[in-house]
C-alpha cells in the first residue's frame, strides 16, 4: 500500500521526505507486564535524532507525558531517575527487556507557506520480537503510518486521518507499538465490569478504582516532590479508606477492615510531609504580609531553617517508606480489591437504595456529633471540631462515591459537606500552627533571641481558628443541619 498524497491536506504546500533511517528499541516491563497494563511504555532506543532512554505516561486520553534520559552506558539498566517514576506499578518486581522493535522509518515533513513545519508523518515497517513471559516468543511485522503535529491543527489531522482511511488504512487497535508486539490490544487494559451497572458493588468498585489508580499515578510526583503531589495521594488514600468503613456491608471485613488499618499507616507516612510543607508555605505567607516595623529578629531565617528541615525530614522518611515492602504489598492488596471485590451479597442490591442509605447513614453520625452540647474545656472543644471535621469529610466522600447514581442530590450534599470540612479545616490548621510556633518560640527565647513576631503569628492563629469556628456555627444554623436531617428529600 503506497502512502497517499499529503500535498492536498489543509495549509500544506509542500511535502518533503527525510532520508531513511533504522530505529532499535528494546522495551522494558516486569513479568507480569504491569508497566503495559497501565498503558506505560519504557524503552532504550538507539539510531534516529532522539536515542535515549524514553519513559511515556499516560495521563488523560490518548494524551501522555514523555520523559527521557541519555544512553550512558550499554548494559541497558534502567535509569533510576525512570525508574522511581514507576514504582507504583513496577514496586520490587524485577525489570527486564520484554521486547525488541526495529523500525524501518521514512519521515515526510509538511510545510506551510511561511516554511514553518505543520506535521511530520513517519511511514514504518516494524519487524518485532517480544518475549513477554520466560521461554515464550512472538514475532510479528507491520507496517503503520503516524501524524505527529508541530505547528498544524486539529483540522490537519482530523484530514489525515480521513485521507490514510480513504487509502485503505484502519486506526491501530493497539495503544502503542508495544502493545501490537505483545498482541494486547485497547479494551484488555482495563478491569472487567461484568457485574450488574444498577448494582451498589459495581458503584463502589467504580470510585474505589479511581482512587487507587489516584494513588499510583501521584506516586512519582510524591517521591519527586512535585506540587500537590503528596497531598493528592493522601486524599486518595483517605477516600479509599473512608469508603471501605462507610459501606463496609457491602464487603467482607475480614478482607477490608485490615486494608483500612493498612491505608490509615500510609496517609499518616504522606501526613508528615504534606503538613510540614502546608505550614512552612502557610508561615512564610503569613510573615511575608506583617508590616516591616512588626518583623523583629531574624524571624524569616529561623522559619525557613526549622520547618524546611522538617519538610525534608517528612520527605526522606516517605521516600524510605515508599520503597518498602509494606507499600508495594499494600498496593498489591489495593490490587486485588479491585479485580476481585471482596462484595458480601448486598453489593448485590440495586445501587439506588443502598447507597440512599449509606449516605443517609453518614449524615446521621455527623447530626450526632454536631448537636451535642460543645465541651466547655478548650482542648476538648478543638477536639471536638476535629471529630465533625473528620465526619463531615466521611460524609462528603459518601456523597462523592453515589454521585453517579443519586445525581444532583448527592453532589450538591457533597459540596455543602465539603464547604464544612475546610472551614474546620482551617480551625484545625491553626490549632496546628499554633502548637508549632509555640514551640519556635521557646526555643528563640532560650536562645536568646527576639520572639515578639512568633507571638504575634501565634495570635493571628487564635483568630484564624476563632473566625472558622464561627463561621461553621453560623453555616450550622442557617441550613446544613436542616439538609442533613432532610436528606435525601430536603437536597
Amino acid at each position: 500500500m503506497a502512502l497517499p498524497d499529503l500535498s492536498g491536506l489543509p495549509d500544506v504546500v509542500s511535502v518533503e521526505p527525510v532520508e531513511a533511517t533504522t530505529l532499535d528499541a528494546v522495551y522494558f516491563d516486569t513479568d507480569n507486564l504491569a508497566l503495559a497494563g497501565a498503558g506505560i511504555t519504557l524503552r532504550r532506543r538507539t539510531g534516529g535524532s532522539d536515542a535515549g532512554w524514553h519513559l511515556k505516561l499516560p495521563v488523560g486520553g490518548d494524551d501522555r507525558a514523555e520523559l527521557g534520559e541519555p544512553l550512558g552506558d550499554a548494559d541497558q539498566t534502567v535509569p533510576e531517575e525512570l525508574l522511581g517514576h514507576v514504582k507504583a506499578w513496577v514496586r520490587d518486581r524485577e525489570v527486564r527487556p520484554i521486547a525488541t522493535l526495529s523500525s524501518r522509518r521514512v519521515v515526510h515533513r509538511l510545510f506551510e507557506e511561511s516554511g514553518n513545519v505543520l506535521a511530520e508523518v513517519s511511514d514504518d515497517v516494524v519487524n518485532a520480537n517480544a518475549t513477554p513471559q520466560h521461554g515464550e516468543a512472538i514475532l510479528k511485522t507491520w507496517r503503520e503510518w503516524e501524524i505527529e503535529l508541530v505547528d498544524g491543527s486539529r483540522k490537519l489531522l482530523d484530514a489525515a486521518d480521513e485521507l490514510f482511511e480513504a487509502a485503505g488504512a484502519s486506526p491501530s487497535i493497539w495503544p502503542s507499538k508495544l502493545h501490537q508486539a505483545l498482541d494486547r490490544r485497547r479494551d484488555e487494559q482495563s478491569v472487567s465490569t461484568d457485574r450488574d451497572a444498577k448494582s451498589a458493588g459495581t458503584a463502589l468498585n467504580a470510585y474505589l478504582s479511581e482512587q487507587v489508580h489516584q494513588i499510583e499515578q501521584r506516586d512519582g510526583g510524591a517521591r519527586f516532590g512535585e506540587p500537590d503531589a503528596v497531598h493528592k495521594m493522601r486524599v486518595a488514600t483517605r477516600r479509599l479508606r473512608s469508603a471501605l468503613s462507610t459501606f463496609r456491608p457491602l464487603v467482607d471485613r475480614s478482607v477490608t477492615d485490615p486494608l483500612r488499618e493498612e491505608l490509615k499507616w500510609l496517609a499518616g507516612v504522606l501526613g508528615a510531609a504534606r503538613d510540614a510543607e502546608v505550614q512552612r508555605m502557610h508561615l512564610e505567607e503569613a510573615l511575608g504580609s506583617e508590616p516591616d516595623e512588626l518583623v523583629l529578629g531574624p524571624i524569616d531565617s529561623r522559619l525557613q531553617v526549622e520547618l524546611r528541615s522538617e519538610y525534608r525530614g517528612a520527605h526522606d522518611a516517605l521516600l524510605q517508606e515508599l520503597d518498602s515492602p509494606r507499600y508495594f504489598r499494600l498496593l498489591d492488596e489495593l490490587d486485588r480489591l479491585i479485580t476481585d471485590p471482596p462484595f458480601t451479597e448486598m453489593a448485590g442490591g440495586k445501587a439506588k437504595k443502598v447507597l440512599t442509605k449509606r449516605v443517609r447513614h453518614s449524615c446521621k453520625q455527623l447530626l450526632a456529633l454536631g448537636s451535642a452540647d460543645q465541651p466547655e474545656s478548650h482542648d476538648d472543644s478543638e477536639a471536638w471540631l476535629h471529630e465533625i471535621r473528620k465526619s463531615a469529610k466521611r460524609v462528603r466522600y459518601a456523597a462523592e462515591t453515589a454521585e453517579r447514581t443519586l445525581g444532583k442530590r448527592a453532589t450538591t450534599l457533597a459540596s455543602a459537606a465539603e464547604e464544612v470540612q475546610e472551614t474546620l479545616g482551617d480551625h484545625q490548621d491553626s490549632v496546628v500552627l499554633r502548637e508549632t510556633l509555640r514551640g519556635i518560640g521557646v526555643r528563640m527565647h532560650l536562645d536568646g533571641e527576639n520572639a515578639f513576631t512568633i507571638g504575634r503569628l501565634h495570635a493571628l492563629q487564635q483568630t484564624r481558628g476563632a473566625k472558622a469556628e464561627a463561621k461553621f456555627k453560623h453555616m450550622w444554623a442557617n441550613g446544613f443541619e436542616r439538609r442533613l436531617r432532610e436528606w435525601p428529600h430536603g437536597s
